[in-house]
């Protein structure tokens, strides 16, 4: 049986305070960067990624893939009860949204179009992400 998680609940005063702007825009007001801008993009060392916004482990390096969408995506997260999935209508589309289960920031969508068994692809704002390397064989974090 997984470990409950404990959520982190935070004033809007206290999110502005702790992160940058532009982090504040996507996790917390549901923004989205632009295409092609993120510094996550292009990242490929292995490692883990992170919410910006709890530390939460969201998604292994080696889930992700290349797009050319414009956003980092990924094939699946971590541990499916480490992200949420809402219903989203919002600018005349209907999209699955993705949510940090930790701090409930706005990480991106998924859509149905990704390679695998279950074609899924994430595709998140490197601005709602925290990159960890991984530094040895055996797996541990930097």
């Amino acid at each position: 049986m997984a470990a409950k998680r404990l959520k982190v609940r935070r004033s809007d005063d206290d999110w502005k305070r702790r992160l940058t702007d532009e982090q504040y825009r996507v996790l917390r007001q549901k923004g989205t960067e632009r295409p092609f801008t993120g510094k996550h993009l292009t990242e490929t060392r292995q490692g883990v990624y992170r919410c910006a916004g709890c530390g939460q482990e969201l998604f292994p390096s080696d889930a992700k893939f290349d797009t050319d969408c414009g956003w980092p995506s990924f094939t699946g997260p971590a541990e499916r009860e480490a992200v949420e999935e809402h219903e989203d209508l919002t600018q005349g589309m209907r999209r699955t949204e993705v949510l940090c289960s930790r701090c409930a920031g706005h990480l991106g969508h998924v859509f149905d179009d990704g390679p695998g068994p279950a074609g899924l692809r994430y595709c998140i704002n490197s601005a709602a992400l925290d990159f960890s390397e991984r530094k040895s064989a055996r797996g541990e974090d930097r």
